[in-house]
């Protein structure tokens, strides 16, 4: 039976269609695959890019935490509890080092967690290299101080042996605060003219003349001041008004003396040596004392 030619084309024609339907959907399909491995592609290539990147953040990380354990290796100091101290944070820094080799450079959190211990224990550190050096300074300073006690310990007794057990006993008695001091101590020849002079022949008294200090916790009121003066021959000058006073047990005599009104402020002072006899040739020595210390000393030379 012949088709009719009209339904033959018909027929082609939904034939056609019910075969480009199927292609139509492969070919979707295949174009939203290609998308989609595309895709996947490139957030593996960005997740490998940043897990590089974490990786070589973490290394840096592990580099810092090696430097800042050597450095805490290479710290030290002459003090048990500085040391002790110095442990411990050697320690946190082992253990430190220790947990960030056991996680994943993917975990942000710990990572950052670690950078901010990290920069604890190096603020730490510093700590310590600043009371090291303040420490280290304060001792070099102490030493000099030392040094410095024990050569004017050895001057003074080269000056005098006597002198030294003297402010050795006056120490061990009195507060070093309290005691007056003295400067300007000086003797000086006097004509009958008043005039200072040095021809023994001519001289007709002598004056001890000083300074004593300023001193806001020394006791206050009447404060009694001795001159003993030595001939060249270290004979103490005596005359009728000669007093005797004691200093840390020891009774001494004096030349002559002087008291004067001491309310903690400086006090410029002279004492009278007259009435002791013939002035001779040589060097005439002056130690003055309060009632509790030895002032110091002068020399007076005549010709």
């Amino acid at each position: 039976m012949t088709e009719d030619p009209l339904e033959r084309i018909e027929r082609e024609e939904r034939e056609r269609k019910e075969k480009k339907g199927p292609r139509t959907i492969m070919t979707v399909l295949a174009i939203v695959a290609g998308v989609l491995a595309l895709v996947l592609g490139y957030l593996l290539y960005q997740r490998n890019t940043l897990v590089k990147e974490l990786e070589v953040e973490k290394a840096d990380l592990a580099q810092q935490m090696v430097q800042l354990q050597s450095d805490f290796s290479n710290l030290s100091s002459d003090y048990e509890t500085i040391n002790h101290q110095l442990d411990t944070s050697r320690e946190q820094v082992a253990m430190l080092i220790d947990k960030l080799s056991r996680t994943e450079a993917t975990n942000r959190a710990k990572i950052r967690q670690y950078e901010k211990e990290l920069g604890t224990l190096r603020a730490i550190m510093k700590g310590y290299i600043v009371q090291i050096d303040s420490l280290n300074t304060l001792n070099k300073r102490l030493t000099a101080d030392a040094a410095a006690a024990r050569r004017e310990a050895a001057e003074s007794r080269r000056v005098s042996e006597e002198l030294t057990q003297q402010v050795e006993n006056l120490s061990e008695q009195v507060n070093a605060g309290k005691v007056l001091k003295a400067r300007a101590i000086a003797l000086n020849a006097h004509y009958n003219n008043d005039k200072v002079g040095d021809r023994h022949s001519r001289v007709r008294y002598m004056v001890a003349n000083l300074t004593l200090l300023e001193n806001n916790i020394a006791d206050k009121g009447p404060v009694r001041i001795y001159a003993r003066v030595k001939d060249p021959e270290g004979v103490l000058l005596l005359n009728g008004e000669s007093v005797e006073f004691t200093v840390n047990g020891l009774t001494l005599q004096a030349t002559a003396s002087r008291e004067v009104d001491y309310e903690g402020q400086e006090v410029d002072m002279s004492i009278y040596i007259n009435d002791t006899g013939e002035f001779v040739k040589g060097i005439y020595t002056l130690e003055v004392y309060s009632d509790k210390s030895l002032l110091g000393r002068a020399e007076c030379l005549l010709r």
